[in-house]
């Protein structure tokens, strides 16, 4: 890591030769719209995560045992045996976190500055398929600690599938095998996190850097319709991404060298059935607002309608809402897509406040 940052700020500081890197970038971009107060520099640094997550998770895998009767076990042994081992789960889980806060603010920016319209409807739709897969593998990957703290999600969670008419049964096999699925659902979850979401989340990934080239970049209004018709360079876009990850890396160091990731004593039987029946075990925070509301009632209801509905009207904006007005595209806040900003807004507030009821 040390000289994977002294790398990075050489790289910002000396101009270096076009390489790879530089040409998976467009030759210009447009000046106002490359701003960091634009892009908040969500994309990439999304990207860095997922490459970091890659990497950090390959090296866990060396000392990862996939069987309920090791692997809390052989978490500790990462954590408190192996050299750098803590530091690296630390690493590992923090930019988990940190992937599913600056994918959402990466979604809020595209609606918020209207980055939706055609001809980016389709890769709007992959993007935010890549956040819910995302938001998947971090669930798969907590579940992997398999300690106390993770029977009681894990139980409520896949039971939630059950509850799905017609094809609930189906999925609950699909998702967990057995039915004792705090004693036999390990190794399939560790399959679906190593394989199965982690492929899905490459080819998506892949597949949504890709759009955004062949959509034409950036969102921008046509030429005619600009305002300010500068651009910049690609070597500037990449010193910029480059400091970006400089920025992120000594972030996550920092937080995992002093906020160690969670860790709890491994589950035996008793302690499963203590656990299992306990109403203080949360859930991971990204989903403690659907916990907060499987308390007022059905669970189908409002754990799997509710969050249904709100993925679907999220996923149905750049078709159902009117389309914006395109000397407003790549501008915060436009008001030819106001409609779309206030119910995001609504949607966003409302499980802000219940993730933090729930806390």
């Amino acid at each position: 890591m040390y000289f994977f940052i002294l790398h990075l700020s050489s790289f910002i500081l000396f101009p270096m030769p076009p390489s790879f890197f530089h040409h998976l970038h467009p030759p210009t971009i447009p000046t106002a719209q490359a701003r960091w107060r634009h892009t908040l520099a969500a994309g990439g640094t999304a990207i860095f995560l997922m490459l970091i997550l890659g990497v950090t998770g390959i090296l866990e895998m060396f000392y990862y045992a996939p069987n309920p009767a090791e692997a809390a076990l052989s978490v500790q042994t990462i954590t408190y045996h192996v050299p750098f081992g803590g530091f690296i789960r630390n690493l590992h889980y923090w930019a988990a976190q940190a992937l599913i806060v600056v994918s959402a603010v990466h979604f809020l920016r595209v609606i918020f500055t209207a980055a939706y319209g055609h001809p980016r409807r389709f890769n709007y739709l992959l993007g935010l398929a890549l956040f819910v897969v995302s938001i998947m593998l971090d669930f798969t990957g907590y579940i992997l600690r398999w300690d106390v703290d993770i029977c009681w999600p894990l139980t409520t969670g896949t039971n939630l599938l059950k509850t799905i008419p017609v094809i609930g049964d189906f999925l609950y096999r699909i998702a967990v095998g057995g039915n004792e699925v705090c004693e036999t659902a390990l190794l399939r979850f560790y399959t679906w996190h190593i394989f199965g979401l982690t492929i899905l989340v490459v080819i998506l990934g892949v597949w949504h850097a890709f759009r955004v080239r062949r959509d034409g970049g950036i969102a921008v209004p046509p030429p005619q319709l600009r305002a300010d018709v500068t651009r910049i360079p690609r070597d500037e876009l990449v010193r910029r991404e480059v400091l970006t990850m400089f920025i992120v890396s000594i972030g996550l160091i920092l937080l995992s060298i002093f906020v160690p990731a969670p860790i709890a004593a491994a589950m035996s039987v008793s302690i499963r059935e203590s656990v299992t029946e306990s109403v203080d075990v949360r859930a991971p925070w990204f989903f403690l607002w659907v916990q907060q509301m499987l308390k007022w009632g059905d669970p189908f209801i409002f754990g799997v309608l509710i969050p249904s509905i709100i993925l679907a009207l999220l996923a149905l904006i750049p078709y159902i809402f009117p389309q914006p007005n395109e000397a407003e595209i790549g501008s915060w806040f436009p008001k030819s897509n106001r409609l779309a900003q206030i119910i995001v807004a609504i949607i966003g507030t409302i499980i802000i406040i219940l993730t933090f009821i729930n806390r």
